[in-house]
């Protein structure tokens, strides 16, 4: 035991460690005489007021950097840092369904505090992949157009992909409120403050918030709450998911969440690459998606909705996303415009996974409606400006003939509940009814 005694000095981190601000960089705050490790939590002392909360995110010519929890109002130079914890850690537990919480883990709904005796690291642990079981179930999302064609499964990570304004928020609200999942966990990253009450209450409602967690960072709040607030929510998750339940998590945006690492890195003096985005935002992204999945205990289905900038699909992080899950939803503000709800443009999305947790006929049918609408699309011009005339093409004749049956059956209102086994029956019975449109039989149903 003497012999291994040095080791355990050599990795330990001293709870007394202090030491003093000699100078503030843009956002961070320099301290002196600080060997705290990066993720530290620490409290900077202010000569009025309480300390303020600062994490350790990097180091620089001797001296650690730290960012503040809120802005750096009230210190000077020589204000004593004192280490709070080496790690960072959430309270989770039962009494958080239902409620709102902040990227601090703290209920911010006005109603008190619940007994939480769990804690859990923000970092989560890592699994390794021979744990994880095949995605072999799906998971019904209320929505028609992604339980329909683009079936997603218990454990499945799917990326939203939208421009501004195109019904994101709403959508997810649907998933949330109409999941057969049996927890949701939402990650609210970087919304305008009256968002979050907004889709509480109307996107939610009672029902949908009675088996939630609603993790909130809005956009005003420090990049680092922000970049928390998604830790947070995933950590959330992972504990419900050990304790045996399918959990839903949905993060609304992981654009938000790499534009606020953006900051965090380029205060730390990390170099710009790609668009201005520092090499810890692409180092980040796979840490986090992998936390979600299948495990032996239970499943977190993770929906990420990504902010495509300028409608550009091939921007920074769309494109890193895309390769990273499990298949992407694409949201058209074409279709939006036209007020067509949910604006889900099925031929530019993909479900990796639809074909391991579907039957043959789900998949034929799913095939022969696509078929459909790439026809409509092809030919879309033609029919525009009339130059098609009817019986040159049967196949776009048939197009053309259940345009409208199809839309129904990827439309739905705001609210409107489905189930799994609606959807897939009446995607069969319009499958079939194409098909026998093609082959020139009755087509009566």
């Amino acid at each position: 035991m003497l012999t291994e005694l040095p080791t355990y000095l050599d990795n330990a981190t001293l709870t007394g460690l202090t030491g003093s601000v000699a100078q503030t960089v843009g956002l961070t705050a320099a301290v002196a005489d600080f060997p705290a490790p990066v993720g530290a939590l620490v409290s900077i002392e202010r000569q009025s007021g309480d300390g303020i909360e600062a994490e350790v995110v990097g180091f620089r010519d001797k001296q650690t950097l730290v960012m503040p929890l809120s802005n750096l109002d009230g210190i000077r130079r020589g204000s004593p840092v004192k280490l709070l914890r080496s790690t960072r850690t959430v309270r989770v537990g039962e009494g958080l369904l239902g409620r709102v919480v902040d990227a601090r883990g703290q209920c911010i709904d006005g109603r008190p505090q619940p007994m939480l005796y769990e804690r859990r690291s923000m970092a989560g642990e890592q699994i390794s992949p021979t744990q994880r079981p095949p995605i072999n179930a799906p998971l019904a999302t209320g929505v028609k157009a992604i339980d329909g064609l683009l079936t997603c499964g218990q454990g499945q990570r799917l990326g939203i992909f939208a421009g501004s304004g195109v019904g994101k928020s709403v959508l997810l609200g649907t998933m949330c409120r109409y999941t057969d999942a049996d927890v949701s966990v939402i990650a609210m990253i970087g919304e305008r403050g009256r968002e979050v009450n907004e889709f509480v209450q109307r996107q939610l409602g009672p029902q949908g918030l009675a088996r939630s967690v609603v993790v909130a960072a809005t956009s005003n709040e420090p990049a680092l709450l922000r970049v928390q607030a998604a830790y947070v929510a995933t950590a959330i998750a992972e504990y419900f998911r050990d304790t045996g339940k399918n959990v839903l998590l949905v993060m609304d945006s992981v654009t938000r969440f790499a534009l606020a690492q953006r900051e965090i890195g380029l205060s730390a003096g990390e170099p710009p690459t790609t668009r201005g985005y520092p090499p810890s935002v692409f180092a980040l992204l796979p840490k986090l998606v992998e936390r979600a999945g299948r495990t032996t205990a239970g499943s977190i289905t993770a929906f990420y909705s990504v902010l495509v900038e300028g409608d550009d699909e091939n921007e920074p992080i769309a494109d890193t996303m895309r390769g990273l899950l499990d298949g992407h939803v694409w949201l058209s503000r074409r279709l939006a415009e036209r007020g067509h709800y949910p604006a889900i443009d099925v031929l530019s999305s993909i479900s990796r996974l639809m074909n391991e947790i579907t039957t043959p006929v789900g998949q034929q049918s799913a095939r022969v409606l696509r078929q459909m609408l790439a026809t409509l699309n092809e030919n879309e011009d033609l029919l525009s400006i009339g130059a098609y005339r009817q019986g040159t093409n049967r196949e776009l004749d048939v197009a053309v003939a259940m345009k409208d049956e199809i839309n129904a059956l990827l439309r739905q209102q705001v609210g409107e509940q489905t189930s799994l086994d609606e959807v897939r029956k009446a995607v069969t019975q319009l499958a079939e009814k194409c098909a026998r449109q093609l082959t020139g039989g009755n087509e009566s149903n």
